[in-house]
């Protein structure tokens, strides 16, 4: 899952692929294209697992030729790895003639004999070959090898990986660790992925190091959207930061978070953590800058009060030479602050499909939509005591019968303080008092703590 400054991780690509190509509001049309799409990108990393989750899913047809092709060529990587791993000596043998002569009469098994010097040889390889390794071979007795398949080549890894324990440095045996965890990531293996990375982490000592095994994580994460691996990961990056660790890490790590906080609809948190990385942001392997403005501008918009919102996102130079690239978001952004009610609601029937079909905004697609309308309502509304109907809708650009059953919904939720009279056509705003409503919560969390105090007074005196 290495990446090069600037472009984004493959796999996160792929994966809103997929997402897209089974969203119900995508034409037909474009998901040939994305199943094309989708489909090349697993053939070029021979992505297998994947390829059989989406088979089995009915997104993909079952191609066998193409399926067994892959597992040869994942056999064969994971072979290329081997040789990678560590040097030994491989020294040419005789052929031996195959035939039921074989050591155990079986023409697909052959016996590893764990003796000092001892001999490998199996009938399935077309030039026959000799381990010596006395490292290796003081360890393991008698050791029956099924197939030249990949349980075969997975056996030569596994005592590869052993020889570099014993001969090797740390670093070369870590670097032998991280490359098998790179294959299996690569391949879409989530589980044997996870399983080396935590083998390479026991290898690893500088904390920078860890750090990046933990991005490898969350990229999977990312990828399968696995919050409880995600917030997993998070925590323990932070509990590495307190041990050191870079600024670079650090910041990039905002970005990870704050990407987690708005698949989990946390959005203030999301907000401020995107906020403190505008400056220092690296993080192109999960998005795009112009997708991570993309994400400041939609979560500050309904997290941020007029004042903070201007500081730090209206008048930020960073967003300005982004915003304009973006369809609509700066026109959604500016109409809101200047109060074009018009023009707002213009620009945000622009966004709505952005939203709607973006990975990690379309779960809260219903809800963003209320809380903007929330935010904008309660604008307009903050500059009047009363106000018709009519002037309101006049100024959203909407009907009067719309701004009522809009405005209804929200009063009943609780959202917006006002009331209707329906009879004079007028809204009437009854804003709560900030002092007032402080002393009433004072006053009840105080009854509250004198009657837990009472009970505690009677179990004591008993």
């Amino acid at each position: 899952m290495e990446n090069q400054e600037g472009t984004q991780q493959p796999h996160l690509v792929l994966a809103h692929e997929l997402f897209l190509l089974t969203h119900h509001d995508v034409q037909d049309i474009e998901k040939v294209r994305l199943k094309e799409e989708v489909l090349t990108a697993i053939k070029s990393d021979d992505m297998v697992p994947l390829y059989e989750t989406l088979v089995a899913e009915s997104l993909l047809e079952k191609d066998q030729g193409l399926l067994d092709s892959m597992r040869a060529k994942n056999e064969d990587e994971l072979k290329n790895l081997d040789e990678k791993l560590v040097r030994v000596d491989w020294l040419a043998c005789h052929d031996w003639a195959y035939d039921r002569g074989t050591p155990n009469g079986d023409s697909n098994t052959c016996t590893f004999d764990c003796s000092n010097g001892s001999k490998f040889y199996h009938p399935n390889v077309s030039t026959s070959m000799v381990i010596a390794h006395a490292c290796i071979c003081k360890k393991f007795k008698n050791c029956r090898v099924l197939g030249y398949s990949s349980d075969m080549v997975q056996f030569w890894l596994f005592y590869r990986i052993a020889d570099a324990e014993e001969n090797l440095g740390e670093s070369e045996v870590r670097e032998a660790h991280l490359a098998k965890s790179l294959f299996y990531i690569r391949i879409g293996d989530k589980d044997k992925a996870l399983e080396q990375l935590k083998v390479t982490e026991g290898k690893t000592v500088a904390v920078g190091q860890r750090m990046d095994l933990v991005f490898y994580t969350l990229q999977l994460g990312f990828f399968y959207m696995d919050f409880d691996l995600i917030s997993k990961s998070i925590d323990k990056a932070k509990n590495l930061f307190e041990e050191g660790g870079d600024w670079e890490r650090k910041n990039r790590l905002k970005v990870y978070e704050g990407l987690y906080c708005l698949s989990a609809r946390n959005f203030k948190k999301a907000a401020d953590l995107f906020l403190d990385s505008i400056s220092t942001f690296t993080t192109y392997e999960l998005f795009p800058y112009d997708t991570f403005i993309f994400y400041t501008v939609l979560t500050s918009i309904i997290s941020l009060d007029r004042v903070s919102l201007k500081q730090k996102v209206v008048d930020a130079p960073e967003i300005l030479t982004v915003i304009g690239k973006i369809p609509h978001l700066s026109e959604f952004l500016n109409s809101l602050y200047d109060c074009q009610y018009k023009s707002f609601f213009s620009a945000f029937a622009g966004l709505t499909e952005q939203i709607k079909l973006d990975r990690y905004l379309h779960p809260h697609f219903r809800y963003y939509m209320r809380e903007v309308r929330t935010v904008v309502y309660s604008q307009f509304l903050e500059s009047y005591k009363s106000v018709t109907i009519e002037a309101m809708a006049k100024a959203f650009g909407v009907t009067v019968e719309f701004i009522d059953l809009e405005l209804s919904r929200f009063i009943a939720a609780g959202k917006l303080h006002c009331k209707i009279d329906k009879v004079a056509g007028v809204l009437e705003t009854n804003r709560p008092d900030a002092k007032n409503a402080l002393y009433q919560a004072t006053i009840k969390q105080g009854d509250f703590l004198l009657n837990r105090i009472q009970k505690l007074s009677r179990v004591i005196d008993l």
